[in-house]
């Protein structure tokens, strides 16, 4: 097992950073989340000119073939920068998604879309929030009028405004199924959603009677498993991210902050706090090292892995954001500064996929307790 990353990853990592520094500064970052489509287009064409959005994708469908682990660099970049975007619902949920199910020819029609940027994915499960539901939830498939056709409800989904393609999942006669749909079919009408988190956007998705095409699968249930391990790395990854630049601004901060004739950072509380998040990071860094790993080469021992990177890294994510609120003082509850962003940033990714409680109960049963 490998913990630590190599000189390429590294490469992988400040090219990232670079690209980030000017695409996505914090400055850039408010910009675009105050905008309609809560995304920039130009950033999402220049990840795609470097291959980031197919990083997991066989060369055979446009992706560079590379691993979980380059993928969890690209994403901890992107949580540090906190930048909206959709890369969480198209490059992970939506390609995992095509990955783990088994339509050759659906795959060779998406991917390459999708690892080009040339197509916006997500995946649409959830309904009411809560932990993902294998039947396919209320949602219903019929065979009619010659065709598929979906009726029911989705909410919250990721990047739900801004795709062009939405994977399914839904209950039909013969138990749950996986379902495309166009986002400009008809009967599909989709909702903006307003969320805790301004640089990650939801929507609202309501079928009637839609036109979908069904996708060979032969374990729906099994797909949707892998997909929410996948993702909980990822997350995981965000997370770290987020965890990292976080603590950076706060130990800047605390070194200038002077109260009482002296820096903040020279009084004991805040120095045992700030280390408590800097040893949280740490342990984050490498129980997510390791879930990615066991991504890539262990596919029997990731169901444990990602459980225990969504039950600590989830928590200790938030606690350094809320460390950050703290350390910042009257400044750090501020809209002008950037510490509300990580903060929220912080929660929303701990609830993304159900409540803590939740992935210590999953984490529990996959070791038996």
């Amino acid at each position: 097992m490998k913990l630590v990353l190599d000189a390429e990853q590294e490469d992988l990592r400040s090219a990232v950073r670079r690209l980030l520094a000017d695409r996505s500064s914090p400055a850039t970052v408010r910009e675009v989340m105050a905008s309609e489509r809560g995304d920039d287009p130009g950033l999402w064409k220049s990840l795609a000119d470097l291959g980031l959005l197919g990083l997991v994708v066989p060369e055979d469908f446009g992706g560079a073939g590379a691993g979980h682990v380059e993928r969890a660099v690209v994403l901890e970049e992107l949580g540090r920068a906190v930048t909206p975007t959709p890369f969480f619902a198209s490059a992970v949920l939506a390609t995992d998604a095509l990955l783990a199910l088994d339509d050759d020819a659906a795959r060779a029609e998406l991917l390459p879309a999708l690892a080009g940027g040339e197509k916006v994915a997500t995946v649409a499960v959830a309904e009411g929030g809560g932990p993902w539901d294998r039947t396919g939830g209320a949602t219903t498939a019929t065979e009619r009028d010659g065709g598929w056709r979906l009726d029911g409800t989705k909410t919250p989904v990721l990047a739900g405004m801004v795709a062009d393609v939405v994977l399914v999942l839904a209950g039909t006669p013969d138990g749950p199924g996986w379902f495309a749909v166009d986002a400009a079919a008809d009967g599909l009408t989709r909702t903006a959603l307003t969320g805790l988190d301004p640089t990650r956007r939801f929507a609202r998705l309501a079928f009637a009677a839609t036109p979908a095409r069904r996708l060979v699968s032969a374990d729906p249930g099994a797909a949707l498993d892998l997909v929410a391990d996948l993702a909980a790395v990822a997350l995981a990854a965000e997370q770290v991210g987020v965890m990292q630049r976080a603590l950076e601004l706060t130990v800047d901060y605390a070194k200038v902050r002077v109260q009482f004739g002296r820096p903040i950072g020279s009084y004991q509380a805040v120095k045992h706090g700030l280390a408590d998040v800097y040893s949280a990071w740490e342990h984050s860094l490498s129980v997510l090292r390791h879930a990615a790993w066991t991504a890539d080469h262990d596919r029997a021992g990731l169901p444990l892995a990602a459980a225990l990177a969504r039950t600590y890294i989830g928590p200790a994510c938030f606690e350094a954001g809320n460390a950050m609120v703290q350390y910042h003082g009257g400044i750090g509850y501020t809209w002008e500064h950037d510490a509300h962003l990580y903060y929220k940033r912080a929660k929303s990714a701990q609830l993304l996929f159900g409540p803590p409680s939740a992935h210590r109960a999953r984490l529990a049963d996959r070791l038996g307790i």
